[in-house]
């Protein structure tokens, strides 16, 4: 299966949802327990056997999971786990901790369902840009679906009951991601990320908690949820992304004003590395590929396709370079397949 995910063109990182140029994906997450078990830091291993059996049978009886698979965590090899990780389809958590944890995904990567995470249940719905509405619609469906099957924690002063309190009430963390070259390069994206920070929304970086803005990508998420409404929640992050998302517009603007020079040149050369590198590390080539993003916007270069450029973020990760040589590779032996994949996409000079 992870085979064909790798040929799996309509993921989040598509282009064809609204306003991808700069949100890329759109993601609604719940968390959920079930009330007749400890939560997984205390559950016991039967408990979280019974947990995944649940849940396994489950997925059977719920139409629109009828079509997904279900894994068990500790039967994915290393690379496999990475892949996912990769795609945005588990945690970290999720990867490295393997016992006792499982995942049902469905074949078009739009929907996974962690299953003995932080929480018993961690489902996502994924969208291709601007797009929370049609992610929120599709995990809201699986979650009601689920609730008649089970029985939730839950306490009608509170809302749904979570291992972490900051997810108490709705247990709704909505994210999306975003490309922010241009507030980058103009130095104004610390102020964008302060006042993000005072108005309690967080952001993290390519691969979520914990990681770095690779490439100027930016995951934006709702930091509460209790008190508020899922349409609340919704509807408060739409704002602030869509403020964001006007925010790069305009320093777009200015670039091509004030810059317009320098950023052709930026462009060019990155373009020109990718092209006849016969070493590169992810990290380098992610800031080349979006700068070339940038450009492509921009009406800079036209010699690459939105489509190609988009795969090529996925495709130069570690795991993936592994699942196309169908071995393991040395971080050395990465960065040369990683340079032969870029050469031969974008034309050898």
């Amino acid at each position: 299966m992870f085979e064909e995910l790798l040929n799996n063109k309509d993921t989040w990182l598509s282009g064809k949802g609204p306003f991808s140029e700069i949100i890329f994906s759109s993601r609604v997450r719940l968390a959920r327990n079930f009330s007749d078990y400890p939560f997984p830091a205390r559950a016991s291993s039967a408990q979280k056997e019974k947990i995944l059996k649940t849940m396994e049978e489950a997925r059977a009886r719920i139409d629109l999971l009828k079509e997904a698979v279900f894994f068990r965590m500790e039967d994915i090899d290393d690379i496999d786990r990475q892949f996912l990780l990769e795609r945005h389809l588990i945690s970290q958590e999720h990867m490295h901790t393997t016992k006792g944890k499982g995942l049902i995904l469905s074949l078009d990567e739009k929907v996974a369902l962690m299953i003995n995470e932080e929480d018993h249940l961690r489902m996502q719905a994924m969208a291709s840009g601007f797009d929370l509405n049609r992610a929120y619609e599709t995990i809201n469906a699986i979650d009601d679906s689920i609730a008649k099957l089970v029985d939730f924690s839950f306490m009608s002063n509170l809302g749904y009951l979570t291992s972490c309190p900051t997810n108490v009430g709705t247990a709704l963390r909505a994210s999306c991601m975003l490309h922010l070259p241009a507030l980058t390069f103009t130095k104004r994206i610390n102020k964008v990320l302060e006042l993000l920070a005072k108005i309690s929304f967080a952001t993290r970086g390519f691969f979520g908690e914990g990681t770095q803005a690779l490439g100027d990508f930016f995951q934006i998420s709702n930091q509460i949820s209790l008190g508020l409404s899922e349409m609340e929640v919704i509807d408060n992050l739409a704002g602030v992304v869509n403020q964001v998302k006007e925010q790069e517009i305009d320093a777009r603007a200015v670039l091509i004003k004030k810059h317009k020079l320098e950023l052709e040149d930026n462009v060019w050369r990155s373009y020109g590395v990718l092209r006849s590198c016969r070493l590169v590390s992810s990290k380098e080539a992610l800031s080349h590929l979006s700068i070339l993003s940038l450009g492509l916007d921009l009406g800079i270069i036209d010699k690459i396709s939105r489509e190609l450029l988009n795969n090529l973020f996925l495709m130069i990760q570690p795991a993936h370079l592994q699942k196309v040589e169908a071995r393991v590779l040395k971080e050395g032996e990465r960065d040369f397949i990683r340079a032969q994949i870029l050469r031969e996409r974008l034309g050898e000079a």
